[in-house]
């Protein structure tokens, strides 16, 4: 049996008006115009390398939406045979493989020619004609050019894999150039054409298939995909940007990974990540019920220091959702957050207590985070709308660190679940190293700083990276180069002790919210409360593994 025997003849009323070429068992694709006298003629498909076959009645199960003009778009038609056909159909290539000069093969069956004569033709360029066509070339100055009879031919490499078909052929002699439609083209008329074609070299048509049946089960349950936003969280934030206006259905966002993105991990990130929406995980049992945590994650984009890359999810029954990952200048850090948070509420169950959290770099750790408006229209500061906690990036992605700080949780609720107040004072002569031994002998669940992270870095560092689960200290810090006496950052700690004795680890993100608004009502500009910082950070409310940080699954 001839390998390419998926070659086909289309007859319309008993005489040969195209070829086309099977893709399926009963299913072969040709070019609309070649089937515009199916209304009143019989329709008939033949396989030139295997005659025993004979002429099958076919019917045109899909049109492209070909208005009949030769500069009209969508001139494709999918034929459904009256059996099916014991042949191997075509194979594809992926999108761009016919660029590089490379020789493509028709097989068509110019007058003449009922058994069929073949032509090789190759692509001009990339660049589609009206978003449509793409301009062939002849190989040679000599040779068979694409004459009548060549219209729904597949264009094929010389390994027999399919790169398009030819729409457009001339029967006027000595002209030597014709147009194809690209298997992504032709997969806007027909959408399941995609599910056989690969998206890149690496891929094979079962993943492409994965993501077309995962799109089908999608729409037929009618989940809320958010295309969008589901393409950014597989593709990245380097990968190119939506079309203006952004997708209008998650068809059209699966079609874009396939043909628009050059990474070839896209397409599995994608699917994982639809599947996910499809097929919900169930809860992890760890993860303490207490809180919904609404992540705010923010990082350096590499593109200097004003570029930042922001991604926001929502938590809901131990799975992380995605909601907005998007590289901006700094500037525009504040408004893109207020946006995505409010799109995360949307994620979370009805009865659920939201848990702002914001991973940071260490160097920004003292940003004023708490103090960000809820919205333009609502200039309530975020951390008297909500708890609100930071925590450190590198330790938000430690698999050590996380391991051990989640073992400090547990022996913290084991205990009599009430943290006692470690201080560090503003000025402190303690060695680092000291420090940390003294933080390891009391087991400690909670430390306070006198002075922000930039004015005792070591310090800090000791409590970051022990790891201490509970961080507290003043945003401003104190103004006094003379810490002999008593100093803000003194006042800062002797305040905060008797407010969080007593107090549960798992609850202080609510105590410290609670504070923030008594502060904003009574003295927003000398209460002691004004300017706190919590880091908090419990590794079960967050059970993802660290390397899932970059590319959060819904």
């Amino acid at each position: 049996m001839s390998g390419a025997a998926w070659h086909a003849r289309i007859e319309c009323g008993g005489a040969v008006s195209g070829a086309g070429f099977l893709v399926a068992p009963r299913t072969v694709l040709t070019c609309a115009h070649v089937v515009q006298d199916r209304e009143w003629a019989p329709l008939t498909v033949s396989f030139p390398n295997r005659r025993d076959l004979g002429g099958l009645t076919a019917t045109v199960a899909v049109h492209g939406g070909w208005a009949g003009g030769w500069t009209d778009p969508g001139d494709l038609a999918v034929l459904e045979l009256d059996r099916e056909v014991p042949l191997r159909p075509a194979r594809f290539a992926p999108p761009g493989a016919e660029q590089g000069g490379a020789h493509l093969v028709a097989y068509g069956f110019p007058e003449g020619y009922g058994e069929g004569v073949q032509a090789r033709y190759r692509a001009v360029s990339r660049t589609l004609i009206a978003d449509e066509w793409l301009q062939l070339e002849a190989a040679s100055a000599h040779g068979q050019p694409l004459a009548g009879g060549f219209s729904g031919a597949a264009l094929a490499l010389p390994d027999d894999r399919v790169v398009g078909m030819v729409v457009q052929a001339s029967d006027e002699a000595g002209v030597r150039i014709g147009r194809m439609l690209p298997t992504e083209v032709m997969a806007r008329y027909w959408y399941d054409l995609g599910a056989l074609v690969p998206a890149a070299e690496a891929d094979t048509p079962a993943a492409s298939g994965l993501l077309h049946a995962l799109v089908r089960r999608a729409e037929a349950a009618g989940v809320d995909c958010r295309p969008d936003q589901l393409y950014r969280d597989a593709a990245g934030p380097f990968a190119p940007d939506p079309p203006a206006g952004g997708f209008p259905s998650l068809r059209e966002a699966a079609a874009y990974v396939q043909w628009q993105v050059d990474d070839p991990e896209v397409v599995p990130r994608f699917a994982d990540r639809l599947r996910a929406l499809l097929e919900p995980r169930p809860p992890v049992p760890a993860r303490p019920a207490a809180w919904a945590p609404i992540v705010v994650e923010l990082e350096r984009s590499g593109e200097g220091q004003e570029q930042v890359t922001v991604r926001v999810s929502a938590y809901r029954e131990g799975q992380r959702r995605p909601v907005g990952v998007e590289r901006l200048p700094r500037g525009d850090v504040r408004a893109y957050v207020q946006q995505r948070v409010d799109d995360a509420f949307g994620h979370l169950a009805q009865d659920a207590e939201a848990l702002l959290t914001f991973v940071l770099p260490r160097e920004w750790l003292n940003e004023p985070v708490a103090h960000w408006e809820c919205g333009p229209e609502d200039a309530t500061p975020l951390g008297c709308a909500h708890p609100l906690v930071v925590t450190d990036r590198s330790r938000h992605r430690s698999a050590r660190l996380r391991h051990q700080l989640a073992g400090r949780w547990r022996a913290l609720e084991r205990g009599p679940g009430k943290a006692v107040l470690h201080r560090v004072d503003c000025g402190s002569a303690e060695r680092p190293l000291s420090l940390r031994k003294r933080l390891r002998d009391a087991d400690a669940g909670l430390a306070g700083f006198g002075a922000p992270p930039a004015a005792a870095p070591e310090h800090f560092e000791a409590g970051v990276n022990f790891p201490v689960p509970v961080l507290l200290w003043p945003r401003t810090g104190c103004a006094s180069t003379d810490h002999a006496g008593p100093c803000a950052g003194s006042a800062f700690l002797d305040a905060l002790g008797p407010q969080v004795a007593g107090v549960p680890p798992a609850e202080l993100p609510r105590r410290i919210w609670h504070l923030r608004e008594e502060a904003a009502a009574t003295d927003p500009d000398g209460h002691w409360a004004r300017d706190v910082q919590l880091l908090w950070d419990d590794p079960r409310c967050y059970p993802e593994p660290p390397a899932s940080l970059h590319t959060p699954v819904a």
